[in-house]
């Protein structure tokens, strides 16, 4: 089989014979084969046995026929070397043992140590680039959604105290957020140079903030990363989360080549709001996966007709798959947007 490019190249803006398709969280819950590996190790224990976690990222390959595999981690992996002491607590998330909400916490922090911490990220990576046809996205997590672990000690709803901090100390703010951006920014470059294809950046609670306040204590530093790591010849994607619309218009200056995309905007209008300067990624909601398979392909087909008026579209959820999706459901999915999408192409009726 030969190298399947499809999602560079529809990440690039350039001509595709069909619409490539991934799925956020593809490589986990919803798959009883990995729910039987869970059985025995915890997710940070598979992170660290590098085969292991890479074949958990094949195993959607496999079984769903996906144009690109994700990453088996977790985005607080990197906080570890940082100084920060976290574990990942069944049914509630990330829960952090010395939170920062100080400056003097921020001081402690130290910066990241991939090659001596992380080795067993960077091994992951380099036998997927070894062994998968293809492309491998990495991923990490951006400032505001790290944060918001680290200052409230585990998952919050309302982010009191990642708010009172940003709006009641700005400056010890944004020193931590700067840190968190050196954080991410090398860890990502060690992930390209270990092999990895593409690199998305996830903002998944960013949607809580105001545009304003995004403008303001936000994207300065997912700017920053992009940035730095601009001189990449790689595709690089921005998630802003969950109820992002209102943040798009911000974006437009990113040195990202695509923008994810949730349920709640219509995929025209996160174009327009973006400018058109990026490829678009998503953006079905991912709980239509409990409805008959005939009406999760009616959906899937207005997000294509929509999403294949210009070139730069990849089909996604508008967020990570949950535990219950159903395998089947997906595999068929994956088919119809692969044969609907590979039809209209070639008939001339979209790009």
């Amino acid at each position: 089989m030969s190298y399947n490019d499809v999602f560079l190249r529809a990440c690039r803006g350039e001509a595709v014979d069909r619409i490539p398709v991934w799925y956020m969280r593809q490589a986990g819950r919803y798959d009883p084969d990995y729910r039987k590996i869970k059985e025995k190790y915890t997710l940070l224990e598979i992170c660290r046995q590098p085969e292991l976690a890479a074949e958990v990222t094949m195993m959607p390959i496999r079984k769903l026929g996906v144009d690109a595999a994700i990453l088996y981690s977790d985005i607080m992996n990197p906080v570890a070397s940082i100084g920060i002491d976290f574990d990942i607590v069944k049914d509630v998330g990330p829960v952090i043992h010395n939170p920062v909400r100080t400056a003097s916490d921020i001081d402690r922090l130290k910066p990241i140590d991939v090659e001596g911490d992380l080795s067993h990220v960077l091994e992951t990576i380099r036998i997927l680039d070894r062994e998968l046809e293809v492309p491998l996205i990495t991923f990490g997590g951006a400032p505001f959604t790290l944060a918001s672990y680290i200052v409230e000690g585990r998952p919050s709803k309302s982010y009191i105290r990642t708010k009172a901090l940003m709006y009641g100390e700005p400056d010890v703010w944004h020193r931590l957020m700067g840190k968190l951006a050196d954080m991410q920014a090398a860890y990502l470059r060690a992930h390209v140079q270990a092999g990895a294809k593409a690199v998305q950046l996830f903002d998944s609670w960013v949607g809580s903030l105001a545009p304003d306040d995004f403008k303001a204590f936000v994207l300065p530093h997912v700017e920053s990363i992009f940035e730095r790591l601009s001189d990449l010849d790689i595709p690089k994607i921005y998630f802003p989360g969950v109820s992002s619309g209102e943040l798009l218009p911000h974006l437009t200056g990113l040195r990202a080549n695509v923008v994810g995309l949730d349920w709640r905007v219509p995929i025209a209008e996160g174009r327009r709001r973006l400018q058109g300067k990026f490829a678009v990624q998503g953006n079905l909601d991912p709980y239509i996966l409990e409805a008959p398979s005939a009406v999760i392909h009616e959906h899937a087909r207005r997000l294509l007709d929509e999403g294949m008026q210009e070139r730069g579209y990849i089909f996604n959820l508008g967020h990570g798959l949950y535990p219950e999706a159903s395998l089947e459901k997906l595999r068929e999915l994956t088919e119809f947007i692969h044969t609907y999408s590979a039809d209209k192409i070639k008939a001339g009726v979209s790009v």
